[in-house]
């Protein structure tokens, strides 16, 4: 029998695999297994199967698993091979032999394999140790911090045995086997310090020096890039002895020679410059390489050759050339230009950064400098620690530096101001950070990149911005072909698409997931886009390592340090917000606090790239920075202040685009009344709200109602009324439908009369009437048990309407008559109006003239406060066409014509395209010339077709 940890988690007997089953069953067999041999309490298996807070029957979850692996053990014959699992008190107990434990035979090779004395025995015995592993150790368990960590400390121990095993391999005198084993892990694992260490001397060793500095600029950019941190002296050591060219010990072999490249020729004294160089790297800020392999000779003179200072490009750069070309354009003005590089973090600012000047520095004769100002993550570099350092790059020695950062700067500036130089400021945090580090040649040209936006800078360099956004699909799924093969991708188009979106075509993201499928080559693309489209590990995927030290969400967590406590605060709610974006009441809402508050927040995380502005005054944020959002947790009231901003501010809305009409509601009694709201200076300014928070204010109806907040819900689909009437035919059933199961649930019958009300005057436009007639003879008996007449009337309406539909009915007269005198005794003209409108379409359909012409007579005399727009306006044009089709038919042609023209005005300027249609015809019925009125001005809505 055979019990495995080091891979996917399983157990075997001989050839037959136990069919473990779910993840929980088999991270309980792993729980035990760890602790072979000794009490494991259940407390502690309920902690290895749920990261968070376990559910209240965990427990009884355990026993069941607990349970169905002993039933698999006994059918498997476990006993015979003394195997068993045990209840002891409140634990359990596996026992098992370490011979049948992949990991205790692990250990046990390892201690034999460090202890042969014969190379060629320690290679054979670690080697035979690493063939048990099959795969990340406790793989298919479940993601809980417990696993998480065990795994982690076997991958430790494994990769120490591959430390060893490579030290073997140079005790054998086989150092290509050395590197070849500890290159293969580097990669899997390209933040592990001791690993580049070994790497590093291995390379040194096997006579590949330049290769072994390679590996150090790599894994150095890497650890600032990604973790903020420098070398380790473990590192930096290893690279001092390459850079050095002197002897370094290969395991426990004792001293070694350095190895001369192949036609190199010895290898190079030692002399001022390589000490020099190694003070620069060892402090983090560039590479030399040129001057690294050329011959020994004294240190340079103030006058001395240019510095070449860029690290190595990036591999796999793609695309960008808008940017490249923006480049061009701003350094290519002269008079010291300064250009700005911004955008999000792992957006690509420095990849962008060196390819641009690593092909453009031949144009400046003077040098190139380049330093890593650490401003997002570890500690910011002093600027005046690095204009120390570009002074000695631009041959000032040591000896010779000022005392004083003053002085140092001064004379930095002389200096440059007789070079054309190209400087590559990296990872600005703030202006303060750059200035001092400007040449004052005019021929030179400096390059910035931050994840904010230096606006300190624009002001007084003059600095031109470069803004860097996100890679399009076809970018982006190109960098992954780059990545993991054209074949591959080729191979699953769609699902390197999809990649990419869950990507956000973020670089970072994408390299991280390329890295995923070169280290899994067996995976298809579309099983890690599965794995990706799971938002609850979709971060913890896109990160380097296990304990998610790096990668989106570490890129992330270092741009939110530092900014100011609101903006920090707001951004930790932005995962809060249900709908694609948001503005500064919004942001308000969610804060609770005031929107020039708001407004200054938004405005920084639009400067350090955690949102971004799309248009004057509206914000967006990315996905992957939503999750990471949404996982800082938040105060339990933040959606319900957004969900009570958004309903006050659609009820200010609707009372600004029907200043007559009754509101269809009040704010919820618990919602706070002096709550900041956006001011609608009139109707078309509430229309255009409403169909710009449209996708919003839906997201947020369903947000209300998962929440539980079911009075939010009806009443945000409700106080959209307005925008509805002008765009009945734009989909609104299905958020209609969400309020009205919010209404049955809160058994309120003034919230259902109205919404059912709605959505059955909607379902009669789109021509549904069974559905329209289900809604709409419910709600008039409702809203006469919220004791509401103007709701009953406008309900009763909506009826009449739906029966008319196949002509006119005795059934819908009565309704309509009710209407009328239900609005009459609740002192409510707009409704009134509504029914009578209704009314003389009836009268009409019967042929009934005369009575027609005397109630839109009667209709049009009622004083309704002087509402000239809106809907009262558009009822009176309704009413006055009705008016001049019985004119018309008693024979009074001009007082028809004057009424159809006073009507087609009233209907130009309210957008109403029905009403300007019906006024055309009766004109040309009445042989009068069509003369559209102009058409409205700016502020007032255009006709709708």
């Amino acid at each position: 029998m055979d019990f495995r940890l080091l891979g996917r988690v399983g157990a075997a007997t001989g050839a037959e695999e136990l069919q473990l089953g779910p993840v929980k069953r088999r991270s309980v067999l792993a729980a035990l297994l760890l602790k072979a041999n000794s009490a494991v309490p259940v407390e502690q298996l309920i902690a290895a199967l749920w990261d968070d807070a376990p559910p209240t029957h965990a427990r009884t979850v355990v026993q069941g698993h607990v349970s169905r692996l002993r039933a698999l053990l006994a059918s498997a014959g476990a006993g015979e091979h003394g195997v068993g699992l045990m209840t002891q008190g409140p634990s359990y107990v596996f026992e098992v032999p370490e011979t049948l434990l992949d990991t205790c035979r692990f250990e046990r090779l390892a201690r034999r394999g460090r202890l042969r004395q014969r190379p060629a025995d320690a290679v054979a015995v670690l080697g035979e140790a690493l063939a048990l592993w099959h795969g990340p150790a406790l793989d298919g368990t479940a993601p809980s911090a417990p696993l998480r960590a065990a795994a982690q400390t076997l991958e430790e121990a494994r990769l120490d045995v591959v430390e060893s095993l490579a030290v073997a391999h140079e005790r054998l005198g086989d150092r290509a086997g050395a590197v070849a084993v500890l290159q293969a892990e580097a990669a899997a694992h390209p933040l592990c310090e001791s690993l580049a260490e070994a790497l590093i001397l291995a390379l040194y060793r096997a006579g590949r020096r330049s290769d072994a500095l390679d590996r150090y600029h790599r894994v150095r950019c890497l650890l600032a890039d990604e973790l903020g941190v420098g070398p380790g002296p473990g590192l930096r050591g290893a690279y001092e002895t390459a850079l050095r060219g002197g002897p370094v010990g290969a395991g426990g072999g004792g001293p070694v020679s350095p190895l001369p490249a192949p036609g190199a020729g010895p290898a190079p004294v030692p002399d001022a410059r390589y000490e020099a160089d190694a003070r620069y790297e060892m402090a983090g800020r560039y590479e030399a390489d040129a001057l690294l392999l050329a011959p020994a000779g004294r240190p340079p003179a103030p006058a001395g050759p240019a510095p070449r200072l860029l690290p190595r490009g990036v591999r796999g750069f793609l695309g960008r050339g808008t940017e490249l070309a923006a480049l061009d354009r701003i350094t290519g003005a002269g008079n010291g230009a300064v250009a700005l590089v911004t955008g999000p973090a792992g957006v690509g600012k420095t990849a962008l950064a060196l390819q641009w000047a690593h092909h453009r520095q031949a144009r400046y004769p003077g040098g190139t400098l380049f330093a890593d100002l650490r401003g997002f993550g570890g500690v910011p570099v002093e600027p005046a620690e690095t204009v120390r350092e570009f002074l000695i790059a631009l041959g000032v020695p040591a000896r010779d530096l000022p005392d004083s950062s003053a002085a140092a700067a001064a004379l930095y500036r002389e200096l440059t101001a007789r070079r054309a130089l190209l400087v590559v400021l990296d990872n600005a945090r703030g202006t303060d950070q750059v200035r001092s580090l400007l040449p004052s040649g005019t021929g030179s040209a400096v390059l910035v990149t931050s994840r904010i936006r230096l606006s300190g800078l624009i002001v007084e360099e003059l600095a031109r911005p470069v803004p860097l956004d996100v890679l399009g699909p076809v970018p982006a799924t190109e960098l992954l072909a780059a990545a993991v093969g054209e074949e591959r991708v080729a191979a699953e188009p769609e699902a390197a698409d999809r990649l990419a979106r869950l990507c956000d075509g973020l670089p970072l993201a994408l390299r991280i997931t390329a890295a995923q499928l070169a280290a899994r080559p067996h995976w298809r693309l579309a099983d890690l886009a599965a794995e990706l489209a799971d938002e609850q590990r979709r971060l913890a995927l896109l990160s380097l390592d296990e304990a998610e030290e790096s990668g989106v969400a570490a890129a992330l967590r270092i741009t939110v340090q530092g900014l100011p406590p609101e903006a920090v605060r707001l951004f930790a709610l932005l995962g809060v917000v249900p709908g694609p974006d948001l503005e500064r009441y919004a942001a308000a809402a969610l804060l609770g606090r005031d929107p020039a508050v708001a407004a200054e927040a938004l405005d920084r995380l639009a400067g350090a790239h955690l949102v971004t502005e799309y248009a004057p005054g509206r914000y967006s944020t990315h996905d992957l920075v939503r999750l990471y959002a949404r996982g800082l947790g938040t105060d339990e009231g933040a959606l319900l202040r957004l969900l009570d901003g958004y309903t006050a501010t659609a009820l200010a809305a609707s009372l600004a685009a029907e200043p007559g009409e009754k509101p269809c509601c009040t704010l919820p009694r618990e919602a706070p009344a002096d709550a900041p709201v956006r001011t609608f200076a009139d109707r078309s300014a509430a229309l255009r709200w409403y169909a710009v928070e449209r996708e919003n204010l839906a997201a947020a109806v369903t947000a209300a109602r998962a929440a539980g907040h079911d009075d939010r819900a009806w009443r945000l689909a409700v106080l959209q009324w307005p925008y509805v009437v002008w765009s009945v035919r734009d989909g609104w059933a299905p958020l209609l439908e969400q309020a009205l199961e919010a209404s049955r649930l809160l058994d309120d019958p003034d919230a259902e009369s109205r919404v059912r009300a709605l959505l059955g005057w909607v379902l009669t436009r789109e021509g549904q009437l069974s559905e329209a007639l289900a809604q709409l003879e419910l709600a008039p008996a409702l809203a006469a048990r919220a004791h509401d007449p103007s709701s009953e009337a406008i309900a009763l309406v909506n009826l009449a309407v739906a029966l008319d539909a196949d002509g006119i009915t005795d059934a819908s007269l009565r309704h309509v008559t009710r209407a009328v005198r239900l609005a009459r005794e609740a002192q409510d003209v707009l409704t009134e109006l509504l029914a009578l409108q209704h009314r003389t379409h009836q009268l009409l359909a019967r042929g009934d003239i005369a009575a027609a012409e005397r109630c839109t007579a009667y209709a049009l005399a009622l004083d309704d406060h002087g509402v000239t727009t809106g809907l009262g306006a558009l009822r009176r044009a309704a009413l006055r066409l009705s008016r001049s089709e019985a004119l018309l038919a008693l024979g009074e042609r001009d007082a028809a014509e004057s009424c159809t023209r006073q009507a087609l005005a009233e209907a130009a300027s309210q957008g109403f395209q029905e009403g300007v249609n019906r006024a055309r015809s009766q004109l040309e019925a009445l042989g009068r010339p069509v003369d559209l009125p102009a058409a409205p001005k700016g502020g007032d809505r255009p006709v709708r077709s």
